[in-house]
Parts: structure tokens; C-alpha cells; sequence
């Protein structure tokens, strides 16, 4: 007897069964292994919800536009004054003139803290999103004069930021093919909002991007704000506390620094002892020495101040993402944006983009290629 209790296949056909399976409305032409997402299902839509999904992606769009403000501020010759002034800065730290921990270097792009500095997470040995601590008071070198008097009093003037407050000035370096991977401007450390003008050459900023690695690739972005060489731009509500914002390396093609002016907070946390000794060596403490005296180990072993190579840059992957047409970017879970994304250093952590454990490998870029690898060492 055949499977089911039939004799015959024709009585098969025939049973009621078989009549509500006709029952069922025709094939429309769509693979349907899932439901249809609905609206509040982020997952879903971000593998393809359809019009449901680009209502979310606009209406997000829309809310970081309104915390945004953006203007040209800085006359060609005013441009020319301050980059001047950077390569000045650049000139500095090569020398060794400044503080130990005002200079952070990584491929293809340096930090220059001033006023107040920061560590990062993956530096300290409890990792993770709100782990940023500011440096002990004399770190890192003052704001330089010219700082206030060529960009901060300007700023004043135009009502952009009040006076008096200013208190850290960040310049980031970057040559071409460097990037800054998706973040939040640490909360617990900086108020609102965050100011930034930029120099040398036009970029763009992109909101909601995800970073891939090995071989390096962005999402699309949620908002993508183009960003001119003497122009200002203000981050605050929305855009600077809700979504992540990055510097994607094909947006690099020739050198670029911005200037990063921001408060912190009066709570904001900061590191207690001013002998930061790495976690890495061996500290040895005499039976006669009372804990007090004992150093407080913090972070890990400082990274060496090594020169970014310019022919380091990963033009032929650049030239590979320019070819991806229609790519949509994951929108991240709301539960995430302040917690496993909130700072870059989340992807300094589960990411490396270099050969070895370089901290800060994918910021510059410097990330395997079938080209080519660049290989950053410790000294």
C-alpha cells in the first residue's frame, strides 16, 4: 500500500485534503522563506524590508540632519595661516617636544591632544564602551596660542560656541586612504556639542556606517555630509549622541586634518595616578613598600610615536569600494549605539587591521590586501 493509506495515487488526488491545498492562493513570483518584517523590527529591515525599511533609513536621515549645523567659516588665505601652523605641530612631535601622551600615532593618521587628553578603551585593561578616562592633570601640553586666537575667537565671534568653552583641542592628521572607524565622542566625557573645522583638503562625514575588515569595507551610510576645506561643523542631539559617525577611507584621497574643539564634563572620570605604567611588564614592589606607594597599573603599553607612510595607503581596495553600487548599510539596534558601538575603541577591540596587535591598526587604515600588507611594528 502506498504512503498515507492510499491504494491508489488518483485517490490521493481526489481526497479533501488535496481540495484545501488548491485552496491555497497561487505562486506570485517571490521567494518567501520569512515573514514580512514589520516596522519596529530593525533586524529584519535591515536585511530588506522593503519600502518599510527606507522609511526608516529617511526618517533617521532627517533626525541627523537636525543635529547638524554646518558653514563656511574660513577664508583660503585663514586656511593657509592654520595649516601652516599644523605642519608647525607635526614639526613638534617629530622633534620629541611634546608630552609623552599628547602625541598618539597610528598608519596613516595622528592625534595631537592638547588641553585634555583621553585614553581609549582597548589601552586599558578593563575594556569596553564608557571605559575612556581622561589623563591626569599636565599630561599633555596646553591648547596652543594660536588655536585660540586663529580658530576659537573666530568661532566665538560668529555665536557658534560660548566663550570660555573651549578646554580640549584634538588634531587629527590623516593621509590619504586613513580612516576613523564608526564611534560616539565618548558621552561621559564631553559635553555638547562638538565642534570641528577642517583643513587642507574636502572630505565627507558618514552617519550609521558599518565597518568590515580584512579586506576593509563600509556600508553605505544613513546620512552622508560633505565636509569642505575651512568649513565648520557642529554635532549635537541626534547626531552626536544617537548614531555613529566616521571618516571612510575612499573619502580620503589627499592629506586632511580637522580640528576637534570640545568641554568636558566636571564628572568626567580621570585617571588618579600620574605614573601610567604598562600592564604588559613585570612591576616589581619592595616587601618595604607601603600600598600607597605602589603604582597604579592602568594601561597598556604605549604605543611608539612611528611616522605614518603615505605609500602605506590602500588605494587598490579604494578603487574596489568605489565599484559596489546599491550596498545598504545595517542599521545598528538601538540598544547597541551606546554600548558596543558607542566609541571607536569597540572596533579597535574586535577588529585588527594589521598583520600584528597593533591598538590601532584599522583607524589608519593599514589592513591586509592580496596586494599588498603593511606590517607595523613595536620599537
Amino acid at each position: 500500500m502506498a504512503a498515507g493509506g492510499y491504494a491508489d495515487l488518483r485517490e490521493k488526488l481526489q481526497s479533501p485534503h488535496r481540495e484545501k491545498q488548491r485552496a491555497v492562493p497561487p505562486y506570485n513570483g517571490r521567494k518567501r522563506k520569512h515573514k514580512e518584517p514589520e516596522a519596529g523590527d530593525e533586524g529584519l529591515l535591515a536585511a530588506g524590508g522593503g519600502e518599510e525599511y527606507e522609511d526608516e533609513r529617511q526618517g533617521e536621515a532627517r533626525r541627523v540632519r537636525q543635529g547638524i549645523r554646518q558653514l563656511r567659516l574660513f577664508t583660503a588665505d585663514e586656511c593657509t595661516e592654520i595649516e601652516t601652523k599644523i605642519e608647525d605641530v607635526v614639526s613638534r612631535a617629530e622633534k620629541g617636544i611634546y608630552r609623552d601622551h599628547t602625541v598618539d600615532r597610528a598608519p596613516l593618521r595622528n592625534k595631537y591632544f592638547f588641553g585634555e587628553g583621553y585614553t581609549y578603551g582597548s589601552q586599558l585593561e578593563k575594556r569596553g564602551p564608557g571605559q575612556e578616562r581622561l589623563y591626569p592633570k599636565g599630561d599633555v601640553d596646553d591648547i596652543p596660542e594660536w588655536i585660540h586666537h586663529l580658530v576659537i575667537k573666530k568661532l566665538v565671534d560668529h555665536r557658534i560656541i560660548p566663550e570660555g568653552f573651549v578646554n580640549s583641542a584634538v588634531i587629527n592628521d590623516y593621509q590619504p586612504g586613513g580612516c576613523i572607524v564608526s564611534h560616539v565622542d565618548p558621552i561621559h566625557i564631553f559635553e555638547r556639542p562638538i565642534v570641528s573645522v577642517s583643513f587642507f583638503s574636502d572630505s565627507a562625514l558618514c552617519f550609521g556606517c558599518k565597518f568590515q575588515f580584512k579586506p576593509i569595507r563600509v556600508s553605505e551610510p544613513v546620512y552622508f555630509l560633505p565636509v569642505r576645506r575651512g568649513s565648520v561643523t557642529v554635532l549635537s542631539d541626534y547626531a552626536a549622541d544617537e548614531i555613529t559617525h566616521c571618516i571612510r577611507p575612499q573619502d580620503i584621497r589627499e592629506r586632511r586634518a580637522v580640528i576637534i574643539l570640545r568641554k568636558t564634563r566636571t564628572d568626567a572620570p580621570r585617571l588618579e595616578s600620574k605614573s601610567l605604567i604598562s600592564s604588559v611588564l613585570p612591576v616589581h614592589v619592595s616587601n618595604r613598600q607601603s600600598n600607597s606607594d605602589r603604582y597604579q597599573v592602568v594601561l597598556k603599553q604605549k604605543r611608539s610615536h612611528r611616522k605614518a607612510d603615505p605609500d602605506a595607503a590602500h588605494r587598490p581596495r579604494i578603487l574596489e569600494m568605489d565599484k559596489e553600487e546599491n550596498r545598504r548599510s545595517v542599521i545598528l539596534p538601538k540598544h547597541r549605539r551606546r554600548s558596543d558601538c558607542a566609541t571607536e575603541n569597540y572596533w579597535r577591540r574586535t577588529h585588527d587591521c594589521v598583520d600584528d596587535d597593533d591598538d590601532e591598526g584599522e583607524e589608519g587604515g593599514g589592513v591586509d590586501s592580496p596586494v599588498r600588507k603593511v606590517k607595523m611594528r613595536r620599537h
